[in-house]
């Protein structure tokens, strides 16, 4: 809308500019309109004739803004935004394409409420395009995860139904802190009461909310995001210790909080403790570091590492190379879980 010359697409757009701008100026305002300063108070005066509490504030701090008494306004959206949104939502949801599933019906939506010059290009997009995003990723229910947020903000206990990856099922009551959404997968950070210890539940498996009178208390300062990938680093069955030639504020940018705790060394070294029930799908993870490591903890972790370094020397060696044979380990990708099953985290 932008680029449009009609009248009316100005005049919005100047509302627009307004609003996400409060104390915008004249000349600001014909800059970003691409027209001249009187242009642009003619626009806000057209506001004004229909009524809009378009204030204006005089002096060096002065300028534009919305007055009260305002009414919800029109859904404005750029073409280039209107296709980024409908791009994003079918890369990463495997019902966007679906009429009858709630993300469908909500996008058909936003695709009806656009002018048609923004919608035929969105509509042409969403009709050729195929997405195929990952249909076995794990998929919160809305109204679960909505039930969830309102529990933590409320401060109110909750009892859970909750299944496992293994299909075990049971029922407990909790303390929601937070809801996280990290690594494509929604958690609920919460306090166990039966065990008196902190969880991370996957909301997608979640059965069933039963929000309970009695209240609670969060801890002060919590920091949800951390104390989730913590939770996600400690508690599995393998443990790990990998060494690494770079010092700990630095090796932090590559080594993502769930893979464990990084401890100092010395000046130049620093040390990766953690637990794994993936050891395959954590080795994967230490590939991509950018400098020297050494796994010195953890036999299972050793196993998949030297297999991991095998299968890569394989793939460039010359037929008949000594190194193009891979000795199998101890613990092989089918003894573990697959990460595209099972996160670290999984409860």
């Amino acid at each position: 809308m932008s680029g449009d010359q009609n009248p009316t697409a100005r005049a919005l757009r100047t509302l627009e500019l307004i609003q996400s701008s409060p104390g915008i100026t004249a000349d600001r305002l014909a800059e970003a309109l691409g027209v001249s300063e009187r242009a642009a108070r003619r626009y806000v005066a057209t506001l004004r004739d229909a009524e809009m509490p378009i204030m204006a504030v005089r002096g060096p701090y002065g300028g534009y803004r919305v007055g009260r008494g305002m009414r919800q306004t029109p859904l404005m959206l750029t073409a280039a935004e209107a296709l980024a949104l409908v791009m994003a939502v079918l890369d990463g949801h495997h019902d966007a394409d679906d009429s009858s599933q709630p993300v469908g019906t909500a996008l058909r939506k936003v695709i009806r409420s656009l002018p048609e010059a923004v919608a035929a290009p969105v509509q042409a997009v969403r009709q050729v395009a195929a997405p195929a995003p990952d249909r076995g990723a794990a998929r919160a229910d809305p109204a679960t995860a909505t039930a969830l947020v309102q529990a933590c903000s409320a401060h109110r206990r909750v009892r859970l139904a909750y299944r496992s990856e293994n299909g075990n099922a049971w029922t407990t009551v909790v303390e929601p802190w937070a809801v996280v959404v990290r690594h494509g997968r929604w958690y609920l950070l919460c306090h166990a009461i039966s065990s008196d210890a902190r969880r991370a539940y996957r909301v997608d498996r979640v059965a069933g909310v039963e929000v309970l009178d009695e209240s609670f208390a969060p801890p002060d300062d919590l920091d949800a995001v951390a104390e989730l990938e913590a939770h996600l680093a400690a508690g599995w069955e393998f443990d790990v210790e990998v060494v690494i030639d770079a010092p700990a504020h630095r090796a932090v940018r590559w080594v993502p909080r769930e893979l464990g705790r990084l401890e100092p060394v010395d000046g130049s070294t620093c040390r990766l403790v953690g637990t794994t029930s993936n050891p395959v799908w954590y080795a994967e993870r230490l590939a991509v570091v950018p400098v020297a490591f050494r796994v010195v903890g953890g036999p299972e972790l050793v196993a998949c590492v030297r297999t991991l370094g095998q299968r890569m020397l394989a793939a460039v060696a010359a037929p008949g190379d000594a190194a193009a044979e891979v000795t199998s380990p101890d613990v092989t990708a089918a003894d573990v879980t697959s990460p595209a099953v099972t996160s670290p985290g999984s409860s």
